[in-house]
């Protein structure tokens, strides 16, 4: 008898508790990462939507926006901003209960799927949703975005819960900034602007 075949893991499990992430499948093309925080919805929403600085829940990424609104183009860039890991359109944002983008990765010639975020207040904190949208099965894209998002949701749960990641996560971060040299030549962000409205977020 053959053993179940593993799937790939982003990071060693013990960076950060997935276990309370509860991941539904709906068909081969859309899933939902739903995990409760110990905190507001505001100060959770303010976590996943602020420009100032790098968002740890995001692989230490800064998020740049045209502005927040439907329809602005926004990037995920390198804290030095040298380099942009995804590119994407805000499609919803509804302070602060629902924030959802499409996302296409710079390094990938694949189509953008959709990414969904959903606060609600509950008895103990935030019921926090994450849902991926238009995932083309067996596209680089999905595996990457599966494996990431349960990371995600347990990254941003130590941050508002604990006020920073795990060591492991903080370690890997460390080194992510040392390989940032090692992106490809297409993932600089000149090859990927955004023209500032004027708008402040």
């Amino acid at each position: 008898m053959n053993a179940p075949e593993k799937k790939p893991r982003l990071v060693r499990p013990d960076m950060e508790d997935t276990s309370k992430v509860n991941v539904t499948y709906e068909g081969e093309t859309r899933a939902k990462f739903r995990t409760l925080i110990r905190s507001t919805v505001d100060e959770v929403w303010h976590e996943i939507t602020r420009t100032d600085r790098p968002i740890p829940a995001f692989f230490d990424s800064r998020l740049d926006a045209e502005r927040m609104a439907p329809g602005a183009k926004i990037a995920m860039r390198t804290p030095d901003g040298k380099y942009t890991g995804f590119v994407g359109r805000i499609t919803e944002f509804d302070p602060p209960r629902r924030f959802a983008h499409t996302f296409r990765f710079t390094s990938y010639d694949e189509p953008e799927v959709v990414v969904a975020y959903d606060l609600e207040e509950v008895e103990g904190g935030v019921q926090f949703t994450m849902t991926l949208i238009d995932l083309v099965p067996g596209s680089k894209t999905a595996k990457q975005m599966a494996n990431g998002a349960k990371f995600i949701l347990g990254v941003l749960k130590s941050c508002m819960e604990d006020g920073r990641p795990k060591l492991g996560v903080r370690v890997l971060y460390k080194l992510f900034g040392l390989l940032a040299f090692m992106q490809p030549k297409r993932c600089l962000s000149t090859n990927w602007p955004i023209e500032k409205s004027g708008v402040t977020p």
